[in-house]
């Protein structure tokens, strides 16, 4: 038998002065068995509620003990600490180690086991066994109890004689006959639960059903296990007093943790508010960056799309469409990019003073790929917009070509119109010799008329062709065209080719020829032709676009008039042979046919011709100048839209310039700075009529089919994107400021540190970019007193700060960032282990916490809040339903996922 009386005299104070109170327990004396029926119940049921915790339970005191095994876990259980390893073997000696081992701890905590035994526990001594579950009760469930600096006993005495002295018919004086009808139990639940307990309607005459009504309830709703039976209390002359000390110590317990669970839920509360708040602002941001994301998604194939049209007329359409997109549809994108970016930054400041990680959007959703998607989808407009503007080029382009090559070809089919059928008749064969004379002429004069025209059947092939180089719509048909011209234009070269040669053959028997009329097919033929190509001349289309290319038309049409007296010469020569064949056959009495035997060409027809040709001439002159007076109006419109996009460009530079001066300024408070931004972004938005003027000048220019602009070096997509900048610089310098007031105030920053911390910023940051490198970060830390020199101490604390301001790896600090980092040096917030803390104090100590514990102790809203996130407890000391509020509390602060 071990004596563990001398094992513990350090222990002078608190233990000695309750183990003193109750040596009246003697190991020789035998207790009265109602007594003894009561404690077995009592420290039965003490027991189980501790190691129910470790998921074990005894059903015999003084037999389950024995081995040493579930005593060793009680104490494990209900002290928090780990006792030596047990021994597993089933013989004595094993058994009465592992029950020394409990016994040796028990001493430790500074209790004297007077005359306790390992060998009377193993031998399952119901006294020995009562007394020392007494003790462990004494030293770790009452010891503790101090009210008004009494002892253990007194203490809980007291506690007990002020929760229950405002009820009627309850006057606790000792822990045995006082509670035997039950009242006091039922004051003392109703004093901290009422809505448990009608105590009005109980009645001290009925004990039984005072003491199973108390029972019952601190059972079910307390957590406090049935130690004793009512009827044991009742039937006893004096109840057991330790039975009973033991019971209401639990009260004591389940009750002082009260006001600690509400602190607690309170801290838990607000923590989940903030991320409530929080998270609620991740998901709008998302839905927000989704909904863009997926707006540029839907945009960018339309303004990539490059299907051709037939017509200007319908490419004019898409332009309309193009235009509505830009003045309709993208303005509110702008304003939602805009806010995007203003809502990220609020949400990390928010995050930041509540001492939470960084929000990381869901991948492919942060501000950056916001930012590449809007550029892409700006190069794609901007690419679309070129595409138009050259396609309406390319059809004007072909629609010309086209009438070219139709007219060309009309006027080449009404030449060669019979000319198969003049090719191939046989009047040679029974004409005169002068008459094969003047068919072997007249068939000169047509080679020499075929050649003329080889020029156009090549100009016809090279438009066809180039019209199909470049895609032309109808080019099946204007190919099918120009094969039957070419397929024509051999047929004539092979029937001139045999008709000369029988012409040739029939000429050595004819001589006679009237080389007059000869002169005359010769010199009408080329003029006729050439009074053609001059009327197909002054009939031709042509496009410009500025003034120095329809003054080069109007050159060379005047260059064409120099030449039309040398022509008409020409043509009065012609008329004067036909009019010398006439005076030579009215001298020589000479019959003339109706015609001239070489050619088919009279004079009538080049007179005809001439006159038409004359009357082209001031019809395209009249072309020409109106075309020339069109493109002095567009020269206008360059030089209007220039003027107002010079003054817009101007003018969007200075306030650029002009915010990026204001943001590193330190004039007046925060809230003034904020007063006069806004004032200053009203300001600027005045101007949006000046836009809208220049807007109405550039569709004026795109409807002219205006295409450059020689007096300005602006476009209107510059000054877009410059005056879309200007509006979210204002609007993101207006963000800074009031986080920084946001900041002020939820730090409790003073304005004269701001303008400390500003002023140390601006003086590091040379090149007034709103900025920090690291370097001029390192010099601005030192300046402030942080040891962050080049030494290996000093780069490791420079590294940790600069993953604080620059999580992302930047390379530059933010004025915003540097001010985060200088208010948390000198604030305090939440942390995980405080509310970690806060649920332990909900979950009774345990390391996991129960549906019903939460439901209890917080708000509806919050306690199914964390039931939805905590995940299920995996410690082998739980029980079903567990949750583990450990990672979840480290998961709010990012130290672990959620």
């Amino acid at each position: 038998m071990v004596d563990y009386h001398a094992a513990n005299n350090q222990s002078a104070g608190g233990a000695q002065t309750y183990m003193e109170q109750e040596n009246d327990w003697d190991r020789d004396l035998l207790l009265d068995p109602a007594w003894e029926k009561q404690q077995r119940k009592t420290f039965t049921a003490w027991c189980n509620s501790h190691l129910r915790k470790a998921g074990t339970q005894i059903e015999n005191i003084e037999e389950d003990f024995r081995d040493g095994l579930k005593l060793m876990l009680l104490l494990e259980v209900i002290s928090g600490e780990r006792l030596p390893k047990p021994e597993r073997g089933k013989m004595r000696v094993h058994k009465i180690n592992n029950v020394n081992k409990a016994l040796d701890f028990i001493a430790s905590k500074g209790v004297k086991l007077v005359s306790i035994g390992a060998e009377e526990i193993v031998d399952g001594n119901a006294k020995m066994t009562l007394g020392m579950i007494w003790t462990i009760i004494l030293r770790f469930a009452i010891q503790d109890i101090s009210v008004e600096e009494t002892s253990a006993k007194e203490g809980l005495l007291l506690w007990c004689q002020r929760k229950t002295a405002p009820y009627k018919n309850v006057n606790v004086q000792n822990f045995h006959i006082s509670w035997k009808d039950g009242l006091a139990f039922n004051a003392l639940i109703h004093r901290h639960r009422p809505d448990l307990i009608d105590y009005d309607s109980l009645r001290k005459d009925d004990p039984v059903t005072n003491l199973n009504n108390a029972f019952e309830v601190a059972e079910k709703h307390l957590d406090i296990p049935k130690m004793l039976d009512a009827e044991d209390i009742v039937g006893t002359l004096r109840p057991d007093e330790k039975a009973i000390m033991t019971y209401v110590s639990c009260f004591y317990h389940a009750f002082s943790g009260a006001q600690k669970a509400e602190t607690a839920a309170n801290r838990i509360c607000k923590v989940l508010a903030v991320n409530q708040e929080n998270e609620q602002m991740m998901e709008d941001y998302e839905k927000l960056a989704s909904d863009l994301l997926e707006w540029i998604r839907r945009t960018i194939p339309w303004l990539e799309n490059r299907t051709q049209e037939k017509t200007v007329k319908d490419l004019q359409a898409k332009q309309e469409d193009f235009r509505d997109y830009r003045t309709v549809h993208k303005p509110p994108k702008v304003q939602e990019k805009c806010q995007l970016e203003i809502s990220f930054n609020t949400l990390q400041t928010k995050l930041r003073l509540s001492n939470r990680p960084a929000f990381m959007p869901s991948e492919g959703r942060m501000v950056s790929d916001i930012n590449t998607a809007w550029h892409t989808l700006e190069g794609a407009e901007k690419g679309y917009e070129e595409w138009i503007l050259s396609e309406i080029r390319r059809l004007e382009r072909l629609e010309h070509l086209a009438e070219k090559f139709h007219q060309k070809a009309a006027i080449h089919e009404s030449w060669t119109d019979g000319k198969e059928a003049m090719l191939t008749q046989k009047d040679y064969e029974t004409s005169t010799l002068s008459e094969v004379k003047a068919l072997l002429r007249k068939h000169e004069a047509f080679e020499s008329d075929l050649a003329a025209h080889q020029d156009r059947v090549e100009q016809i092939a090279a438009i066809a062709q180039e019209l199909n180089e470049l895609d032309y719509y109808d080019a099946a048909s204007v190919n099918t065209r120009c094969q039957k011209i070419c397929e024509q234009w051999d047929i004539l070269g092979s029937l001139t080719h045999r008709r000369k040669e029988s012409l040739e053959r029939t000429e050595k028997q004819l001589e006679s020829i009237d080389e007059l009329y000869l002169e005359y097919a010769k010199r009408a033929a080329p003029f006729n032709n050439w009074m053609e190509g001059a009327m197909e001349d002054l009939q031709d289309m042509f496009i410009v676009h500025n003034i120095e290319e329809i003054q080069g038309l109007i050159s060379a049409h005047e260059q064409f008039k120099s030449t039309l007296p040398e022509a008409n010469k020409e043509r009065e020569a012609i008329q004067a042979i036909q009019a010398e064949v006439q005076r030579i056959a009215q001298s020589n009495g000479i019959k003339l046919s109706s015609a001239n035997p070489y050619t088919t060409i009279t004079p009538q027809s080049i007179d005809s011709k001439w006159e038409k040709a004359m009357a082209m001439v001031p019809q395209r002159d009249n072309a020409l100048q109106h075309e020339l007076n069109k493109q002095n109006s567009n020269d206008s419109l360059r030089a209007t839209f220039a003027a107002q996009a010079n003054s817009v460009g101007a003018y969007i530079q200075a306030k650029m310039e002009e915010i990026g001066r204001i943001s590193i300024e330190m004039n007046g408070t925060l809230e003034d700075q904020l007063t006069n931004l806004k004032e200053y972004q009203k300001t600027i938005l005045s101007y949006m009529p000046e836009i809208n003027k220049l807007e109405a000048h550039h569709q004026h220019i795109q409807e002219a089919l205006i295409f450059d602009n020689q007096y300005t070096s602006y476009t209107m997509e510059h000054l877009r994107v410059g005056w879309e900048q200007l509006l979210t610089t204002i609007a993101r310098t207006i963000n800074e400021v009031e986080n920084q007031i946001l900041t002020r105030d939820a730090k409790g920053i003073s304005q004269e540190q701001l303008y400390e911390y500003r002023a140390s910023f601006n003086h590091f940051d040379k090149d007034h970019s709103g900025g920090l490198k690291a370097e001029e970060f390192k010099a601005c830390l030192i300046s402030l007193g942080y040891d962050v020199e080049n030494d290996k101490q000093g780069d490791g604390e420079f590294n940790r700060i600069m993953g604080i301001v620059d999580p992302n790896s930047t390379g530059v600090v933010t004025f915003q960032a540097f001010i985060d980092f200088m208010s948390r040096e000198t604030t305090d917030t939440d942390t995980a282990d405080q509310v970690i803390a806060s649920f332990k104090i909900l979950a009774g100590d345990k390391n996991f916490i129960t549906a019903d514990e939460l439901r209890r102790e917080l708000p509806p809203d919050q306690a199914e809040y964390c039931i939805a996130r905590m995940a299920p407890y995996a410690g082998p000391d739980g029980v079903p339903g567990a949750l583990d509020y450990m990672s979840f509390s480290t998961a709010l602060y990012g130290e672990s996922d959620l």
